[in-house]
């Protein structure tokens, strides 16, 4: 069946409770903002503000938006765009998008306007739904994208070049659209940022998203009565995923906007949530809080806290421990998965394994996996080679992109790019990552998009970028930079130049050093622009004992000894 018949099961069965709530949105924002200074969470109002709708209103507003779709035209199979920050409108407009037959797109709201009309324009997306947040960058691409496409504004103060979300569905039909919908439709595509450029369109069917729900409340032991706190953003397919369970069994979800100790705590107190998950830059903030005695236990209501679980990066089994420590009564899984997959869930730990934090786990529900060398052949159990998982979550393909599709789909099999091995109990324990990628904070970094901005800088001759172990983000970016010739250069004028970048992908470390190349790698390639032996040279699991860098007396730079 489709997913949106669980929407619609929970309205006929709750419909008068409550199914989401909103804890402090940020405050709306009617100028045009910034985007390169919003972070993973946005900054929160610090009045309390909530909001919440039943099942039943819920339902009511997915159907007025798919009505509102279709009766602008739109035809099954049409794809429609949403950006926008997590808010109380977001999933009744993913559910009234899939109502009326058509493909949700959800875009990172961190997308700059060039690569919000690249991907409206990839994922041939004729409608998009956006926030106040977003009216510069729409703005900026309107001439190239609005003459075609519906611009529906979600918020206060509607700009002229769009039509006010609200008034354009306040008198359409709160009834169910009579629009067939099954399980091998298409039902969403997702964006996943490759190593060379622009992101790729992951597109998932109906089965894929029933997939996920089924799925994680099957892993998690979801019931009814469990409240989901869900801090990331819903674009994420990790966040939405996990909030699936909620929509499975028919219980609350809380949308929470801050991630601070405090805000976590006083939510889960409030709200009476039962199951969390947490980054692990949460997780630590929140140990160091109790640590130094800024929360107390005691003053907040969290004997309901049943299950934290974690994910987006690798956990390391000391914070476990140590959370442990202060919930010991609390279940713990962790999830591994990737959008290609719906999200997380393909292996997972399990709320019983807490013993073996490290391991990304077991088979998830429903799901196969087995682990190959380069000519796709299974390799012995404890042999490394590449993690391939097989289930009904795997993506239908890359869309537009079938040469794409063609490297990760082996038949029924998605090549994950990460490279694993299993433990004689059955476990998955990650040992590499294939692809170069940089996992900071949950956050995936891809080196050749940090190296194409920085060397646009004019003192720049040659740079690469690297993963640095982190102890709260697990990774960190360092940038490695060449300077030219008879030129100088300082790091301030770098973290300068750097303010055009989005936060998240800003360098946290600046290296001033030649840039290393094994000899068949001395020149760029001409498809990315960089040499991957100069970050294979550098990577500290390579070289774990790094050099310390130290300013050379009578030059701006640092210098690696």
């Amino acid at each position: 069946m489709p997913i949106t018949d669980l929407l619609e099961r929970n309205s006929k069965l709750y419909g008068d409770e409550v199914a989401l709530v909103e804890i402090n949105p940020e405050v709306q924002e009617t100028q045009r903002v910034t985007w390169k200074e919003y972070a993973l969470i946005q900054p929160t109002s610090t009045a309390p503000y909530r909001r919440e709708i039943t099942w039943s209103v819920f339902d009511e507003k997915a159907n007025r938006v798919a009505n509102l779709l279709l009766g602008r035209g739109l035809k099954k199979g049409q794809k429609v765009a949403i950006l926008l920050m997590n808010c109380l409108e977001w999933l009744p407009i993913y559910f009234g998008i899939l109502k009326a037959g058509a493909v949700a797109v959800p875009l990172n709201f961190r997308y700059t306007a060039q690569e919000i009309e690249y991907c409206v324009k990839l994922a041939d997306a004729d409608v998009l739904f956006f926030g106040p947040e977003f009216i510069g960058r729409v703005e900026d691409i309107v001439p190239s994208i609005g003459r075609e496409r519906l611009l529906f504004f979600v918020g206060e103060t509607c700009p002229s070049f769009a039509e006010d979300y609200h008034r354009a569905t306040a008198n359409c039909s709160s009834a169910a659209p009579k629009v067939l919908v099954d399980d091998e439709d298409d039902g969403a595509i997702y964006y996943s940022s490759g190593t060379t450029g622009f992101p790729k369109a992951i597109l998932l069917s109906h089965r894929c998203l029933l997939q996920a729900a089924r799925m994680e409340a099957i892993h998690h032991e979801t019931t009814h009565e469990d409240v989901f706190l869900c801090i990331p953003p819903l674009y994420h397919t990790g966040a939405k995923m996990h909030w699936f369970g909620s929509l499975f069994t028919g219980s609350k979800g809380v949308l929470l906007k801050g991630n601070s100790p405090k805000a976590i705590f006083d939510a889960v107190s409030q709200e009476r949530c039962t199951i969390v998950w947490l980054l692990v830059p949460w997780c630590q903030d929140i140990l160091a809080a109790l640590d130094r005695g800024d929360l107390k236990l005691e003053d907040y209501q969290l004997s309901q806290w049943r299950l934290m679980h974690i994910g987006a990066q690798p956990v390391p089994p000391s914070l476990i421990k140590h959370w442990m420590e202060y919930f010991p009564h609390h279940k713990y899984d962790t999830n591994y998965g990737l959008s290609e997959s719906t999200g997380p869930g393909c292996v997972h730990l399990g709320m019983d394994h807490i013993h073996k934090v490290g391991a990304i786990g077991v088979p998830g529900y429903g799901w196969k996996v087995k682990i190959v060398d380069e000519q796709g052949q299974t390799v012995p159990q404890g042999e490394v080679g590449e993690l391939c998982v097989k289930g009904p979550g795997v993506m239908r393909c890359y869309y537009h992109d079938p040469e794409a599709t063609a490297a990760v789909l082996h038949g029924e099999w998605l090549h994950t790019g990460d490279m694993a091995k299993q433990d004689a109990d059955g476990f998955y324990f990650l040992v590499d990552r294939k692809k170069d990628v940089i996992i900071s904070g949950g956050e995936n970094l891809y080196p050749v998009q940090i190296e194409d901005f920085l060397s646009a800088y004019p003192k720049i001759h040659d740079v690469a970028v690297i993963g640095l172990p982190d102890k709260r983000l697990g990774e960190i970016a360092a940038a490695i930079i060449q300077v030219k010739d008879g030129m100088t250069c300082t790091e301030s004028e770098i973290n300068q130049f750097c303010t055009d970048l989005p936060r998240y992908k800003r360098p946290r470390k600046i290296i001033f050093a030649d840039v290393p190349r094994n000899p068949p790698a001395r020149s760029k390639s001409p498809s990315c622009g960089r040499s991957t032996a100069a970050c294979a040279w550098w990577r500290p699991r390579t070289k774990p004992n790094m050099p310390t860098a130290r300013p050379f007396v009578g030059r701006a730079v640092f210098v690696l000894k």
